[in-house]
């Protein structure tokens, strides 16, 4: 067939193509043009495009447009797209802001809750020149639209008290995941920083003394706590101050703050009260929880993290026939690359000389290699096999297939519904109306008469009662207790989000395999008509322990199994796409596919007929021919996991729709799920057909789990609602989803949504009693009722008795 200059043809069917284009790829108006001219033709019944990838899927009529007209069609298209000049940007109007329209992609160092997102992205879209704005407080990172620089946009995120970092090249994304490990470090450091200090204070204002001594070391270790490890938070709050901004910080600051000053009058004067372990074992619990939310960010970046490294930092480039090391980023398109046994493909290329079975997984989400040959296209990240080969560089940098999952992993995680957002709404109303409770308990004081001493007291009892321990402990609590009890079920959970999502879930989509089948193909029939089963497979045994093939090892591993020795041969020929050819005893022998039969002149229609029920139940036939004759035929498939049809069964009875979306073919994948009994079934997805299909369940108001297990699956797990992964897949697919099901047990999704329902019962319980101590203890504090000492035991209480709820969890 012709080779096409813009395409490669990735997938057919009697009705439908989809090829995938470079010049396409991340150029969204080239995808739209293509679409609309395509529709125009009478043939074409649907198109579909996906921007990220360069891919195209084309639905037509191959009566009336037969294939290889639509792919010259599509060829002669696409390049008059490409070669077109780019159209010069509008006119700029008056009033509208000047420079070109761009989207950036920044690291936000510095975010300490879910407040500091909404800060930075709220100012942000204040900016006329910014079209829209969306921050991640879980991944770190802002997407900015609009027409301000690189420069501008770091200006304006610096001027908030927050570091921006670049993100553009695979370099600086390493250089932000290495400074998220930095800060991880340093979180821990100021934790104990604070704790060391914070425990004599504790001790000693437990004490009740008016020792003068004591009171020194009190105020000394209070104050290195409150500007050493707590100083960030108190710079941070002065500078929201200065933007007349409030978050978290502030309120923090405040509390504390209040508690530090009011005390320092003590220090000289014995019988004044003192806060000063208030001060410091407020900070110190804010500091671990601060410490506790980087570990979580750090495992939420460790998914790019591998996603990047999939990417070796080197490549061999060939130059005049010398071979030289060079960085990655140095390539360019058109170089010549040598790829060796067991390296990873650098960039997206094309074969120009050898051959070699390269894992695809990386984009197919299948166990099984994939055969490479001359013209063949390879993508970067893939791992190659025992084969060498020479390969041309098509893409590079941001243009390649990975860099195109890394961006719709970054996407997807974009997408992702605040965490916490009831208590962040609570929260950006809290701290202004306490300071204002705290303001007026102190003017009607002075007002009363009274001295300034009684009155600044019970505006302190005020701030210090009304500090958000309770109502910041109130999901977090609940949330360590729930996945704890989930992690002795083998239910390991990244964030609480999970939980909080996982009870209103009503459709889940698997992968199928490592996840609905074991990841393992393993040989499931043999058939030796006419012929000694232990005399072939000997022979077969000889022949296969030559070849690094996945079949071959399946192969190998069945005649291991059946305790056969194998023979000797010689003259082994591997026929890439087709088998092995060898010598044994003197008669040649074929094992391979019914092509390799056919280039040899051998029938196996005694075979043909099982070989075709193999094939639709998704099975590989390998035949076997010794001499001119076909004397056995092995069944080549993945099995599904022990348990699988009961887990779907218990989903169902759950009332879940089960949707299995895989990049295997049609009748493999509808055979796997009329076995285990799945609802639907979408065959050769790819991670962009499967990051369509989650929103597409979410546009229809769905509430949507993704369970798989490979990187392919790493953007849709993100996507989804609440993602699964299978314990024993990539490691990428399970720093990407938001569950872990250890051990491949997916039977555990069904006890992971019943414990999300009772730990979101706890946490509206917590979030109640916090929510109600605040309006109760604030009035009676505002009303002189209590001193600041009793608010602070009073606070205190009020954290103990939601950790005490939380901790019912473990008695259920």
């Amino acid at each position: 067939m012709r080779k096409h200059k813009h395409l490669r043809v990735v997938h057919r069917l009697a009705h439908r193509l989809r090829i995938v284009s470079t010049p396409l790829a991340k150029q969204p108006e080239r995808c739209y043009i293509l679409e609309i001219l395509l529709r125009k033709h009478p043939a074409v019944s649907g198109v579909r495009a996906v921007p990220e990838i360069g891919s195209v899927v084309v639905h037509y009529d191959p009566a009336r447009l037969p294939e290889e007209r639509l792919l010259a069609t599509l060829d002669a298209v696409i390049g008059n797209i490409v070669s077109a000049p780019p159209p010069k940007p509008a006119p700029v109007s008056a009033g509208q802001p000047d420079g070109p329209l761009q989207e950036c992609n920044v690291a936000v160092e510095g975010m300490t809750c879910a407040s500091c997102a909404l800060l930075i992205e709220m100012s942000l879209q204040r900016d006329p020149r910014v079209q829209g704005a969306t921050v991640n407080f879980a991944a770190g990172t802002a997407t900015v639209k609009g027409r301000l620089s690189r420069d501008e946009l770091f200006a304006s995120v610096k001027k908030l008290g927050y570091e921006p970092r670049p993100m553009d090249t695979l370099a600086q994304r390493r250089l932000v995941v290495e400074r998220e490990r930095e800060r991880l470090q340093l979180a821990k450091k100021k934790l104990w920083q604070a704790v060391a200090m914070t425990v004599p204070v504790m001790a000693s204002g437990m004490l009740m003394h008016q020792s003068p001594a004591l009171r020194l070391i009190e105020f000394a270790l209070s104050t290195a706590t409150v500007f050493g490890p707590g100083g960030d938070i108190f710079r941070k709050a002065w500078m929201l101050a200065q933007q007349r901004e409030v978050n978290m910080d502030t309120l923090i600051s405040i509390g504390a703050g209040a508690a530090w000053a009011y005390s320092l009058p003590g220090v000289l004067r014995p019988h004044h009260h003192v806060y000063f372990e208030s001060a410091a074992g407020i900070l110190s619990f804010v500091l671990a929880g601060r410490y506790m939310e980087e570990r979580a960010k750090g495992r939420a970046s460790e998914a790019i993290r591998k996603l990047i490294e999939l990417q070796p930092p080197t490549a061999y480039r060939l130059r005049d026939g010398v071979e030289e090391e060079v960085p990655v980023d140095d390539l360019a398109v058109g170089d010549l690359v040598r790829v060796r046994p067991g390296d990873k493909v650098p960039t997206d290329g094309v074969l120009v000389e050898g051959g070699s079975a390269i894992d695809e997984s990386l984009l197919t989400g299948e166990s099984l290699p994939v055969a490479k040959g001359s013209g063949d296209a390879v993508a970067g990240g893939c791992l190659n096999g025992t084969g060498a080969f020479v390969m041309r560089v098509s893409a590079v940098g941001g243009d390649t297939v990975l860099s195109g999952i890394i961006r719709m992993v970054d996407h997807a995680q974009g997408a992702k519904l605040p965490v916490q957002r009831l208590a962040d709404s609570i929260s950006a109303r809290f701290v202004p109306a306490v300071g204002a409770i705290a303001a007026a308990t102190l003017v009607g004081w002075l007002l009363a008469g009274h001295p300034a001493s009684r009155a600044l007291a019970h505006s302190v009892a005020v701030l210090l009662i009304a500090c958000p321990c309770a109502l910041g402990l109130a999901t977090p609590t609940a949330i360590m207790v729930g996945t704890g009890q989930a992690a002795k079920r083998g239910i390991y959970i990244r964030n609480g989000e999970a939980l909080e999502t996982a009870a209103k879930l009503t459709s889940l989509v698997f992968d199928k395999t490592g996840t609905i089948t074991e990841g393992r193909p393993v040989v499931t029939d043999f058939i030796a008509e006419g012929a000694d089963e232990q005399e072939v497979l000997s022979r077969v045994a000889g022949a296969e322990g030559h070849s690094e093939h996945f079949l071959a090892r399946a192969i190998a591993a069945y005649c291991k199994s059946r305790g056969v020795s194998p023979r000797l041969t010689s003259d082994f020929e591997a026929t890439p796409g087709r088998g092995v050819r060898a010598q044994c005893e003197g008669e040649a022998m074929l094992i391979g596919n019914a092509a390799l039969l056919e280039e040899h002149d051998i029938r196996g229609d005694d075979y043909q007929a099982r070989a075709d029920e193999f094939a639709a139940q998704g099975k590989t036939p390998v035949f076997v021919a010794l001499g001119n004759r076909c004397v056995a035929l092995f069944a080549i498939a993945d099995r599904a996991r022990p348990g699988a049809r009961e887990a779907i069964a218990l989903l169902h009875r759950l009332g879940m729709k089960t949707v299995m979306a895989t990049g295997d073919v049609e009748a493999a994948a509808r055979h796997i799920a009329r076995e285990v009994g799945i609802d639907v079934v979408i065959a050769r997805a790819t991670p962009a057909d499967k990051l369509q299909l989650i929103r597409r369940l979410q546009k229809e108001g769905a509430k949507v789990g993704m369970i798989g297990d490979g990187i392919n699956d790493a953007p849709a797990l993100a996507a989804a609602d609440v993602g699964f992964a299978v314990g024993g897949g990539a490691d990428i697919a399970v720093e990407a989803a938001d569950v872990t099901l250890v051990g491949g047990d997916i039977a555990r999704v069904a006890g992971g949504i019943e414990l999300s329902r009772r730990t979101m019962k706890v946490i509206r319980q917590n979030l109640f009693w916090a929510l109600g101590y605040n309006v109760v203890a604030i009035p009676v504090a505002a009303a002189g009722r209590l001193n600041p000492m009793i608010a602070a035991a009073a606070m205190g209480m009020s954290s103990v008795s939601v950790l005490s709820n939380s901790l019912r969890l473990q008695r259920q």
